[in-house]
């Protein structure tokens, strides 16, 4: 039995009567498993206990999602989407039906795949519309990356101002939120004055790109960009033409 335990779930089950559920979800023969996961005697604590085995087979954890007496719950549907080995036809279909916290627990599980996550995250963007301003303050400082992104672009600037913050927002993130047409000017300036952000040289490009920004942070940004990758940036720039015109020169001047 020990060697079995070292090579994983086994493809065939020792010959002896049944074993009770509590040590059938803890066997490494798949027999066993299949069998403990169709059992309609089977309770949430177990099906947990047996989502919570990382060798658990892909066909086991389908089982386990046909068996109607522990899918009605909630912590045990969380488990069969966030399994690493769950079947995208388990997964998908169930991340869907989740709710906005439950799709924020499975966006950032550390053991979902990246794909997963994806769809997860997805979800949740298109339900932001719908969402409270209570849900959207919380997903903008405790939600994904990609999440925090989307909200930098609320409505609501209490919304943006949080997920400036939230610590797992990339610059990638950032810059795609300032170059979209609806970004307005109070986003290009709070990211050009925010005390982590406007240090970044590509956030730089970015704002210098839109059309909110002040002539004071314009010149200061532009003074760090050599002079013909200013020229080149302002070319397909939204800035006021007065703007451009004066960060033109001072380009010209840094030339000589």
């Amino acid at each position: 039995m020990e060697k079995n335990a070292q090579a994983g779930v086994a493809n065939v089950s020792p010959a002896f009567s049944l074993m009770p559920l509590e040590e059938a979800v803890h066997s490494l023969a798949l027999d066993n498993l299949l069998r403990a996961a169709s059992d309609p005697a089977l309770t949430a604590d177990l099906a947990l206990s047996l989502l919570a085995r990382a060798d658990l087979p892909g066909e086991v954890i389908e089982e386990l999602a046909r068996n109607r007496a522990v899918t009605k719950q909630r912590k045990v549907k969380i488990a069969l989407a966030s399994h690493p080995r769950a079947p995208r036809p388990v997964s998908v279909p169930l991340v869907r039906q989740f709710s906005t916290f439950d799709l924020t627990k499975v966006a950032l599980s550390p053991v979902v795949p990246a794909d997963v996550k994806r769809i997860a995250d997805e979800t949740l963007i298109a339900r932001l519309k719908t969402t409270t301003l209570g849900e959207r303050m919380t997903l903008a400082r405790q939600a994904s990356g990609r999440i925090a992104g989307e909200l930098l672009l609320d409505g609501e600037p209490r919304v943006m101002s949080t997920a400036l913050e939230n610590t797992r927002l990339t610059e990638v993130s950032v810059v795609q939120a300032v170059l979209k047409p609806n970004a307005g000017a109070a986003l290009i300036q709070a990211v050009a004055h925010h005390a982590k952000w406007s240090c970044r040289r590509d956030v730089h490009v970015a704002l210098l790109r839109t059309e909110h920004l002040s002539l004071a942070r314009a010149l200061a940004f532009a003074q760090e960009i050599p002079p013909r990758r200013l020229e080149e940036i302002l070319h397909s720039s939204r800035l006021p033409t007065e703007i451009k015109r004066q960060l033109l020169e001072q380009a010209a001047n840094r030339k000589r």
